[in-house]
C-alpha cells in the first residue's frame, strides 16, 4: 500500500501539470505543414536543416559503400528518378540518385532528396517500372518527411525527459529512465510500418504520374520477399541471422491487404494500357554490370579471398560467413561463437613483424608468442590476454604492407577450439598465384534470348557463381524457387 500525504501530492500534480505544459509546448513550436497530406506534424528542423543533413552524409555514404564506376548507368537512374521526382509532392528539391558500389541488396534515402540504390539490387530487378518502384518508394520518404519526422521525435523525447527530470526528480530514478526508454521507443518504433506502408502509396503514385505501370510496386516486393526467403535458408545453414531489405518490402507478404489497397488508390493517375514497364531497355543498361563482388573490394568466393589489385588471397574457415568493407575484412563463425578480423597497415620504420606489434599496435606482452614464415613471407604470432578475454593476434610483411590478424571467440572457453582455425587462416595468406588471378575477376551480368533447351539446371553448372548457382540464377530472374526459362526470351545469367 502506498501512503502520500497531501502536500506532497499537491506537488505531484503541480510537477506532472508543468511536465505536461512542457510537452504542449514542444508540440505547438515544433508544427509544420505536410508536405504530402497539407497537416501539421511534429518536426524540429527546417526544410534548410533536413537539406544540410543529406549534404553532410553524403560523402560519408559514398565513402562507406563506394559509388558504382560506370557513368553510363548513373546517368539512367537519375534520368528514371528525376521522372518521378518532377510529379512528386516536392518537386522543389533537387534529387540526386546514386547507384552504391555494393552488392547487398538495399536501397534508402537521407533527408533532402539524397537516394540510393545499390547494384545489388539492381541485379534482382527486371524492368525500368521495377527500378522506379523503388526509387518512387525512396522518393516518398523524403516527400513525406519520415526521416526528420523520425528524428524530431527521437529530439523530442529526449527533450521531454531531461525538462521531465528537472520537474519530477521521481524521473530520474534508473527504473524510471527504463521505462521512458521502453515508451519512446515504442513511439518510435510504431512509426515505422505506417511511414513504409505511406511510402509504398507515394511511390505507386509517383509511378503512375511518370506513365509506369503501378503493378511494378507489387512485383518488386515479390522479387525481396524471395530473397529475403533464399538468405533466410543460407543464413541458417550458417547459423546466422539473415539480413534483408529495408522496411515495409521485406516485412509484408505480396499479398498484403493494406499494400493492395494504397498501390490500387494510385490507378486513378494510371495510363492504363500505355503505362510502360520497360523491361528490354532496363535489361540493356545493366549488361556488363558487376555481380557479387567488385575487383576493387575483393572476392569472395565460398571461404575464399581474393584481391587482384593487392595481389593476396587468403582462405578462411568453411562454412563462415566472410564480410567486407573499404577498411577491414571480417569472417564470423556460426552461430557468432568466434572472429577474424584482417586489416592492413602501411609499412614506414624498419622493424620485424615482432617490433611491429609492439611500438605501432603498442601491445608490449603476448604469450607463446613466436616468429611465422607463412609462403615466404615473415610474419610473428601470439596471444593476448586481457581482463580475461583471449584473442590472438597475427602480422605478416607483403609488399610493404603489415597484414594485421585479430582473431577472438565469445566464450574465452572455447579459445582452444577456434585457435587452430586462427592459425590455418593466417598460414593460408600467399600472393595470387595464375590460377587465383583467374578466380579474382569480378562477376559480371549477361543478357542473352533463352535458346531451346536452356534450363537453369545446365546454366548453373557453368556458372561462375560459387554459392547456391541454380537458386541464385532462378533469383535474378523471377523464376524463385520453382520457376524454369523458357525459350525465345530474354533472360540474366553470369559470366
Amino acid at each position: 500500500m502506498f501512503v502520500h500525504n497531501s502536500a506532497g501530492r499537491r506537488n505531484h500534480i503541480k510537477s506532472l501539470c508543468l511536465l505536461a505544459g512542457a510537452f504542449l509546448f514542444l508540440s505547438l513550436t515544433g508544427c509544420a505543414q505536410n508536405p504530402v497530406t497539407g497537416s501539421q506534424d511534429f518536426v524540429m528542423l527546417s526544410e534548410d536543416s533536413e537539406i544540410a543533413i543529406g549534404r553532410t552524409n553524403h560523402p560519408k555514404i559514398i565513402a562507406e559503400y563506394g559509388r558504382y564506376d560506370d557513368a553510363e548507368l548513373q546517368a539512367y537512374v537519375q534520368s528514371v528518378g528525376n521522372k518521378l521526382a518532377v510529379v512528386s509532392h516536392r518537386s522543389n528539391l533537387h534529387y540526386r540518385f546514386t547507384v552504391l558500389d555494393s552488392p547487398v541488396i538495399n536501397a534508402f534515402a537521407l533527408p533532402g532528396g539524397y537516394i540510393y540504390i545499390t547494384r545489388g539490387l539492381m541485379a534482382y530487378l527486371n524492368s525500368e517500372a521495377e527500378l522506379a518502384a523503388v526509387l518512387g518508394h525512396e522518393i516518398g520518404h523524403v516527400t513525406a518527411r519520415h526521416g526528420v519526422r523520425q528524428q524530431s521525435a527521437s529530439q523530442a523525447a529526449g527533450l521531454l525527459y531531461t525538462i521531465g527530470s528537472i520537474l519530477v526528480p521521481e524521473l530520474r530514478a534508473a527504473a524510471s529512465q527504463q521505462v521512458f526508454n521502453i515508451f519512446g521507443g515504442a513511439l518510435l518504433s510504431g512509426y515505422g510500418r505506417e511511414h513504409e506502408l505511406e511510402s509504398d502509396g507515394l511511390g505507386a503514385e509517383y509511378l503512375a504520374k511518370a506513365g509506369y505501370d503501378t503493378n511494378a510496386m507489387i512485383d518488386v516486393i515479390r522479387v525481396l520477399k524471395a530473397q529475403e526467403t533464399f538468405s533466410a535458408v543460407q543464413a541458417k545453414k550458417q547459423g546466422r541471422e539473415a539480413a534483408g531489405y529495408h522496411g515495409l518490402f521485406a516485412s509484408h507478404p505480396d499479398n498484403d491487404t493494406r499494400l493492395h489497397e494504397v498501390v490500387a488508390k494510385a490507378e486513378k493517375f494510371s495510363l492504363g494500357d500505355k503505362a510502360v514497364r520497360a523491361r528490354l531497355p532496363y535489361l540493356n543498361k545493366i549488361e556488363g554490370m558487376v555481380f557479387g563482388d567488385s575487383e576493387a573490394q575483393g572476392i569472395r568466393s565460398e571461404h575464399h579471398f581474393y584481391h587482384l589489385a593487392m595481389n593476396f588471397t587468403v582462405d578462411f574457415p568453411v562454412n563462415w560467413q566472410i564480410l567486407n568493407n573499404p577498411s577491414r575484412l571480417r569472417a564470423i563463425s556460426s552461430g557468432g561463437k568466434a572472429f577474424i578480423e584482417v586489416q592492413v597497415s602501411d609499412l614506414n620504420r624498419k622493424l620485424s613483424p615482432r617490433e611491429f606489434i609492439m611500438q605501432r599496435l603498442k601491445v608490449d606482452k603476448l604469450i607463446d608468442g613466436r616468429r611465422l614464415n607463412v609462403h615466404g613471407l615473415q610474419g610473428y604470432t601470439g596471444v593476448i590476454s586481457q581482463q580475461g578475454e583471449l584473442a590472438r593476434l597475427s602480422v605478416l610483411y607483403f609488399q610493404n604492407q603489415a597484414f594485421i590478424f585479430f582473431a577472438s571467440v565469445e566464450d574465452k572457453k572455447q579459445f582452444n577450439q577456434f585457435d587452430t582455425e586462427f592459425i590455418k587462416t593466417v598460414s593460408s595468406f600467399h600472393a595470387l598465384s595464375e590460377e587465383d588471378k583467374k578466380l579474382a575477376h569480378a562477376l559480371t551480368i549477361e543478357v542473352v534470348p533463352v535458346k531451346k533447351g536452356d534450363n537453369y539446371a545446365r546454366w548453373a553448372s557453368k556458372s561462375r557463381i560459387s554459392n547456391s548457382a541454380l537458386l541464385q540464377l532462378k533469383l535474378l530472374n523471377a523464376d524463385y524457387p520453382e520457376g524454369e526459362l523458357q525459350s525465345g526470351k530474354l533472360a540474366k545469367r553470369v559470366k
